[in-house]
Order: C-alpha cells, then structure tokens, then sequence
C-alpha cells in the first residue's frame, strides 16, 4: 500500500489545496469542465443533522440531481465519482439511498465499476430492527478509459507461493509479486491482508480524527480511492468537504483538492487541519493500523455484576457482537 505518513517533509509545497465556503450548486457553475480526475463525497443523507434541512426523498434526490449534472461536467473523461452514503428512514422506513442514487448517476450517462461495501463495528443502534453497521461507496466513472492504479492498493496474498498446475506457466507463480486485487467489501485493517476484508473504523469519540462534524468520514476511506482513481497531481474534488478529509487524503498523496463546503465552521475547521497536516500536527489514524480487540481481562470486556446476578451469566464471558 503505498501511503505517506503524514510528516511535515511529505506534504508538496507545490500541492493546491482548496477550501471554498458557500453552496455547491451555485460554486460549481464556475469551474472548468472536466478539471477533476476523481470527484468523491459523502453528500447530506437527508435526515435531519443541524446542517440540513429534511426534504421530502423526492425533493432531496431532485436537489441532488441539480448537483451531480454539474459534477459529470466538471470530471474528466478519463475520471470517477465515489458517492458514499448510506440510509434515509422515515418513520422506521428504510429508504437504502444507493439504489436511488443509481437511477441518478446511469441517467446521467455515468458507468458503475463497483457497488463497495464500508463495514464498521460500531454504529447507529436501533430498537424496531437490525442495527445499521456498513454504508455503501458507488464508484462510477465518465467513460470505459479511467484512471485505475489497482498496483497502489494491493494487499499481500494469502498464499504468495501458489504455482500454476498446468499450461506453459506450470510450476511458476500464479499470483502478483505486488499483492492481490482486494475485495469491494471495505472492512480496512487488521485481517485486511489475510481475509481481503478492508474494515475502516468510523469517526466516532474515541477516533484520533474526530471534530464536532457529527458524520465525518475517516481519512483512510478517502486514501483508497485517492491511491487506485488518480496519479500524481491530479486534482480531487470534495462537494460536500465537511470538515476536509478527502482534503487531507489528497494533500498527503501529493494530488491537488478542492473542497466546496457550506457551513462556515466547518470551513475554519478542515482550514486548520490542513495546516495542521503541514506542520506535521495532525493526528491521522495510520491506513493499515489493527482495530483494538478487548482482551478477556479488561473492563470493556467484562459482564457487569448487575446482568451476572438478574441472568445467572458466568463471569468474564466475552460477548461476540
């Protein structure tokens, strides 16, 4: 996996980095067609945070149409999008905002290359069904000729010394000394390099990248798609930047950003991390870090005395969750 840490010499002072406060659909008419290799987000999901206002489904996809018409103008012909999002739910309702944002996007005249799956461990937990634990990143790109460095984003095989069995290659390697092509379910680290699972934690209290973004996605999510959908000083768009990771993930793999963002704090506060990142501050959680697995004797782990008394539950049973 070819990721820099950020450290203050890695950041390019030659690498443009862009925060634009104001409304994407107003901003957007502005900019050249086909400037950005990779335009990647994750848009509002139209469920009520303090930074939007809840829509009826068909009027927020009718908004959001307006918005990604002028994102399929301002992207290469050789460019991707990567929409992340999840769910919309009215009144207990699962509306899974992927398969209404296909319409959208094969309207548009947009090509799918993947359906990737983000799983996390921690979430939304719910009472009237299943708690939510993954969203989905539908990749898309302009046209049949794309940017695709899949040598970036190798994982180690699981078996490096497997032989062909038959034809003029028998006896010889059959993988690639690079790694294998990792799977679309996106579980980032710790089995990532045996299971092909990337598992990325979400930005949740305890993340080294947390501000007070209340759906801030983590800066390794971002890097993925960075590394495999553009090279070197390309320039990378954020619509909805929030609080400027896709910035971030840009900036440390020396590709020019933009990121378009309409609230002012939010603004001030992906400005800050930036320069952050180049005074070698910020801290970012490392690509391929293992996530922390409680072991049998920490608190965490333990059944609390209350449940071991109402339930008759035995003593430091771990719960498989």
């Amino acid at each position: 996996m070819e990721v820099k840490e950020p450290l203050f010499e890695y950041v390019s002072p030659h690498i443009t980095t862009d925060v634009v406060c104001g409304e994407s659909k107003s901003i957007l008419k502005n900019i050249d067609d086909e400037k950005f290799d990779l335009i990647i987000t994750s848009p509002p999901y139209n469920i009520g945070k303090s930074y939007e206002v809840k829509q009826s489904i068909e009027q927020y996809l009718g908004t959001q149409k307006e918005i990604i018409s002028e994102l399929v103008r301002v992207l290469s012909r050789q460019g991707s999008i990567c929409w992340q999002v999840g769910n919309y739910v009215d009144k207990g309702e699962v509306f899974p905002l992927d398969i209404y944002y296909y319409q959208i996007f094969k309207t548009l005249g947009l090509r799918l290359r993947n359906r990737i799956i983000w799983h996390f461990g921690h979430g939304l937990h719910a009472s009237n069904r299943f708690s939510g634990r993954y969203e989905t990143i539908l990749w898309f790109t302009k046209s049949d000729e794309y940017i695709f460095n899949l040598d970036n984003v190798r994982v180690p095989s699981k078996y490096p010394g497997k032989l062909h069995f038959k034809g003029d290659k028998k006896g010889l390697p059959s993988g690639n000394p690079l790694g294998k092509n990792p799977s679309d379910i996106w579980e980032i680290v710790a089995q990532d390099w045996e299971n092909e699972l990337w598992n990325i934690p979400n930005v949740k209290s305890n993340h080294p990248e947390k501000t007070e973004h209340p759906c801030q996605f983590p800066v390794e999510l971002v890097e993925r798609c960075v590394l495999a959908l553009t090279n070197t000083k390309s320039w990378v768009l954020d619509p909805f930047a929030g609080v400027g990771s896709t910035l971030l993930a840009a900036l440390k793999n020396e590709r020019h950003s933009m990121g378009i963002e309409k609230e002012s704090n939010y603004c001030a506060i992906a400005e800050q991390r930036i320069k952050d990142l180049k005074d070698g501050r910020l801290k970012i959680r490392p690509i391929n870090k293992p996530i922390h697995i409680p072991s049998a004797n920490d608190k965490v782990a333990k059944i609390p005395g209350e449940w071991k008394s109402e339930n008759g539950l035995k003593p430091n049973t771990l719960f498989e969750i």
